[in-house]
């Protein structure tokens, strides 16, 4: 399967490709998105992914305990006023989507409910992303997908048969272009527990285009990812993690960012293909082997015994292999010290 936003292909046998996710690392500032989105822009990203939902799109102000949050990166925030705080507010989309087409650089949003993807239709959004937290709901995933576009998914906290329910919702809803995120939902995820190995897995299981959403720290995960199939890699972005947005303390900056897209890149280009097939890079290399040289002075007719010949560099001879045919052969003619072995010097 390969999949197509603004005109670059994703998918097997093509670059992975690199999403710089803003989240709330605008801090609450337009301008600093725009400095932020034009920072991915140089850094090499190709796209950069935004989120769209306001607090009370997200959830109620309420002091319930249900909605306290208790441990983690967000401990002591009440549901509402951490979306409040990390809210990208939709009067904010038009100018951010201008201005990233101004740059020529590829921007789509993670939209969390109906009225997100109305307002993303009509900004002429490219692709969709749902959140590990919303790939449950599946009223959103089958309204997301009859949009025709292309679809990707994050599979934190998911267990196989939701990842197969979200999967055919997509498909049932129109959605021809599918990729699947491999995500550990934890923030930062603990490198020990990023379980690369199941993001191929999931491809077996669903035929979809692999990914990684990464929030461990670094780029390492990432460049492992692509080693492992990954065409797809989302990375949390952010000017500088000193700044303490909501979510600067897994976001990667830009210098980690250009180095992520070179290194994933760099990592994809390794790859090949399967085969024995000698590689060009090597064919200057193949004459260093080592091969059966003549050592000492021969007349014609003489007795090859092993202190006339020795398996040496550099490979212009007879293989080594033949070292042990060689011995009681004659030679042809005169030959002198270091005459690489060849069979027309060699008679019976």
């Amino acid at each position: 399967m390969i999949a197509e936003i603004n005109g670059r292909k994703i998918g097997k046998g093509h670059p992975p490709y690199i999403i710089a996710e803003l989240s709330a690392n605008h801090n609450g500032s337009l301008e600093r998105a725009f400095e932020t989105i034009k920072a991915a822009h140089e850094s090499g990203a190709h796209a950069i992914k935004i989120q769209t939902y306001t607090a009370d799109t997200m959830t109620i102000d309420c002091d319930r305990e249900d909605f306290m949050i208790h441990g983690g990166l967000w401990a002591g925030y009440k549901l509402y006023d951490l979306y409040k705080w990390a809210e990208t507010p939709f009067e904010w989309h038009k100018a951010i989507f201008d201005y990233a087409a101004s740059l020529g650089i590829t921007i789509f949003s993670t939209p969390f409910d109906e009225s997100a993807v109305d307002l993303l239709e009509s900004l002429g959004t490219p692709a969709y992303k749902i959140a590990s937290f919303e790939a449950t709901d599946l009223p959103l995933i089958r309204y997301v997908a009859s949009k025709g576009k292309p679809v990707i998914i994050s599979t934190g906290m998911c267990t196989e048969s939701e990842i197969s329910e979200a999967v055919a919702t997509a498909r049932e809803a129109g959605c021809e272009s599918l990729v699947v995120l491999h995500c550990i939902s934890s923030y930062p995820a603990p490198m020990d527990q990023a379980n690369l190995l199941q993001m191929p897995r999931l491809t077996e299981c669903f035929g979809t285009i692999p990914g990684l959403s990464d929030h461990t720290l670094g780029t390492t995960a990432s460049v492992a990812a692509v080693a492992l199939g990954a065409c797809v890699i989302e990375k949390h972005f952010t000017l500088s993690r000193n700044d303490k947005g909501p979510d600067s303390e897994f976001s990667i900056e830009p210098d980690e960012l250009k180095r992520l897209c070179q290194d994933t890149f760099d990592a994809w280009s390794a790859l090949g293909k399967p085969g024995f097939e000698r590689q060009k890079a090597e064919e200057g290399s193949k004459h260093f082997r080592r091969s059966v040289y003549f050592i000492k002075d021969m007349e014609a007719g003489e007795i090859i015994t092993p202190a006339h010949i020795r398996r040496i560099r550099p490979g212009f001879g007879l293989p080594p292999k033949y070292f042990d045919q060689l011995i009681g052969k004659r030679v042809k003619e005169d030959v002198d010290r270091g005459t690489a072995t060849d069979w027309e010097l060699i008679g019976e």
